[in-house]
């Protein structure tokens, strides 16, 4: 069963476009995604209705964020995306009439309620400008192992 990679995949844009001084082209972020400049306009344009994107067309235009990241969190590109399936599991439905089929999926049905219930409001306590801080932090540690390790050689 394939994943739903939307989610993960547009946070990764609006990282990078959060790096960017200036409009980021559809075709500058479907090379960093390997994909095509088509999968992008599709994904983004959620999230320009919703208005956490502005998207400018011509010579020197492209996707900017149209809001600061403080404001705008995971449950908000989640919504933008269209809110996705956020489980593979499903009921079975063959026999609607059957009790057994029936007490599993109330059963079923109660659990992953709460399950995304969860995780959406785990989402909503989530930043773009937390990603960002921890990117950074991430990045910084890095060029610090790298250099640690360059002065190991000589």
């Amino acid at each position: 069963m394939s994943r739903d990679s939307r989610l993960s995949g547009v946070l990764h844009i609006l990282l990078h476009m959060a790096e960017q001084q200036g409009p980021v082209t559809s075709e500058t972020l479907a090379r960093i995604m390997q994909t095509n400049p088509v999968v992008i306009r599709r994904m983004m344009a959620g999230l320009r209705k919703q208005g956490y994107l502005r998207s400018e067309k011509g010579h020197g235009g492209g996707w900017t964020l149209a809001r600061d990241l403080t404001t705008i969190t995971l449950r908000d590109i989640y919504d933008g995306i269209g809110s996705p399936s956020l489980f593979a599991i499903g009921n079975r439905s063959e026999a609607p009439d059957c009790a057994v089929e029936q007490a599993v999926n109330a059963t079923l049905d109660s659990s992953l309620r709460e399950a995304e219930a969860l995780l959406l409001a785990s989402f909503g306590k989530v930043t773009l400008a937390e990603l960002s801080t921890d990117f950074h932090h991430r990045l910084t540690r890095r060029r610090a192992a790298s250099i640690q390790g360059a002065h190991h050689e000589h």
